[in-house]
């Protein structure tokens, strides 16, 4: 049996209905972001697959940002404070992320999605701002 076959938790997706913490936030605003995110993977996990399991396995990270205005600030500067959440939890290292893709998506700005997750769907349904996020063992991309 290799790692491929066995049941984990990918794909994780889940939302945060609040404005994501930048890299240059202050440490308790950062802290406090991060327990955000995590204890929102920690809450889809319960719902999803709460047998599943971490390994060292490579994954992609997904990130959209749906701003409630204009963004300020770098869209990767969001980045790094999620990944961290994320470590023992929903990866077991940031290293084991080998694809990061992230996307804003502000309000004056037309967009739509023709097929998204129910996941995704529900995070379109909620009050902006609001960061959802997928991490995926899936390696179709690396075909690209």
């Amino acid at each position: 049996m290799t790692l491929a076959d066995q049941d984990t938790i990918y794909p994780l997706e889940f939302f945060v209905a609040s404005t994501p913490i930048s890299l240059q936030a202050s440490g308790r605003s950062k802290e406090r972001w991060k327990s955000e995110v995590r204890q929102a993977a920690r809450a889809r996990i319960e719902e999803t697959d709460p047998l599943g399991f971490l390994d060292r396995r490579p994954l992609s990270l997904t990130i959209y940002y749906f701003a409630a205005l204009q963004m300020e600030g770098d869209i990767d500067n969001i980045v790094k404070p999620i990944m961290d959440a994320l470590i023992h939890v929903a990866c077991m290292t940031d290293n084991d992320v080998e694809r990061v893709l992230i996307q804003k998506f502000e309000p004056d700005v037309e967009w739509i999605f023709s097929d998204p997750s129910a996941q995704l769907a529900e995070a379109l349904d909620v009050p902006r701002p609001t960061v959802y996020v997928r991490i995926d063992d899936d390696l179709s991309w690396r075909l690209l």
